[in-house]
């Protein structure tokens, strides 16, 4: 059966949702305003919402930050300071964006990617293996003459981090002017996951914009120095992720106790975020839930390798919360959960997930 011109107009956006009408109208060799007829009568029977042709049913979490090369180099013995350790090295994909956003897409989530890269051999390889696992990445940015940003991971043999160095200056470009001329691709968002590697400028304009739109913002912590791009105001923030050392910088306080977690986390509450999730590494995390305060422990499990684990907890958490906003209790279950399976994996994101991960945790 030959399709009609409408229904292939359908099914090209289907698979590349930002194609512009004017590629449509060369691809089936139709006017441009036969192609603009044939999206009007497809949004009219509801099966494209908006000018930006997005389905009602893959409205996609749009995910803002850093994307980068990591570099991890894991002693083979105990690290000595002040000398030449032998050490093995490994090089995969990162950055706190980049890695919540191919979390979510292995787990079946639809998943927008605005990033910056340079115009070099990483840049080119990070956008294509994004593509690949399944992100839309026709929102990012990539520059010209400049080189992908990195990040340095020194491990111990354990697995565990002694240092990291990031060099994530091309962040610095994703500012508020960048962030509006992507308007039509960030609308449809059924959430909108923002690192702080991002300008402040740009986080402010991200959260005005929550405010004034009412979608869901989730900010992630990236490290204490910072903790300094947070808006002193966070009202309508729906989330913000961060680790005990982070929150600590925010109220300017140690966290020493339970009690002091606590307190620091009503202390940002009534600076207006709905929900504060605090990790504590093998500890598991403390939340908020509204007015109700939990701690939930981490599974034991043998670690590989530390890194990446934060970023699936946060993409877990994003990714419950999407199917249901009022249970932060299992939003914070499926995230360590998450973050076990890839304390078990050497890679950044754990290569086994699947859209039924998340679905039935064991008990």
């Amino acid at each position: 059966m030959i399709e009609s011109k409408k229904e292939q107009v359908y099914q090209i956006i289907h698979a590349q949702p930002f194609i512009s009408q004017q590629e449509l109208a060369e691809r089936l060799q139709l006017s441009r305003s036969a192609v603009a007829g044939h999206i009007a009568s497809l949004i009219r029977e509801k099966r494209l919402l908006g000018r930006a042709y997005v389905f009602p049913e893959r409205r996609p979490v749009v995910c803002i930050g850093g994307a980068n090369i990591d570099r991890k180099v894991r002693t083979v013995g105990t690290l000595q300071m002040g000398t030449s350790n032998p050490v093995s090295q490994h090089e995969s994909f990162g950055g706190v964006a980049r890695n919540i956003a191919e979390n979510l897409a292995r787990l079946g989530s639809a998943v927008s990617l605005i990033c910056a890269v340079g115009d070099d051999a990483s840049g080119a390889s990070l956008l294509a293996q994004a593509r690949v696992a399944g992100m839309d990445t026709s929102a990012s940015l990539t520059l010209s003459g400049q080189g992908s940003g990195s990040y340095t991971a020194i491990l111990d043999a354990d697995g565990e981090m002694v240092l990291a160095l990031a060099h994530m200056q091309l962040c610095e470009q994703l500012d508020v002017a960048f962030l509006a001329s992507r308007q039509t691709q960030r609308a449809v968002a059924l959430m909108t996951v923002a690192d702080l590697n991002l300008p402040k400028s740009s986080i402010d304009y991200l959260q005005a914009e929550a405010i004034r739109c009412g979608h869901p913002l989730v900010l992630v912590a990236v490290s204490q120095p910072k903790m300094s791009l947070l808006p002193d105001n966070l009202q309508g923030v729906r989330l913000l992720i961060l680790n005990r050392a982070e929150l600590g910088t925010r109220v300017a306080q140690t966290l020493d106790t339970e009690d002091d977690i606590k307190h620091a986390c009503r202390l940002v509450q009534a600076q207006g975020v709905q929900d504060v999730i605090v990790t504590l590494g093998e500890a598991g995390v403390m939340l908020t839930d509204g007015a109700e305060w939990h701690q939930l422990h981490a599974p034991a499990v043998d670690v590989c390798d530390v890194t990446g684990a934060g970023d699936a907890f946060a993409a877990a958490v994003c990714w419950s919360l999407c199917h249901d906003d009022t249970d932060m209790i299992s939003a914070a279950q499926r995230g360590l959960h998450l973050a076990a399976l890839t304390l078990q994996s050497a890679a950044t994101v754990c290569p086994d997930l699947t859209p039924d991960t998340l679905i039935n945790l064991p008990k």
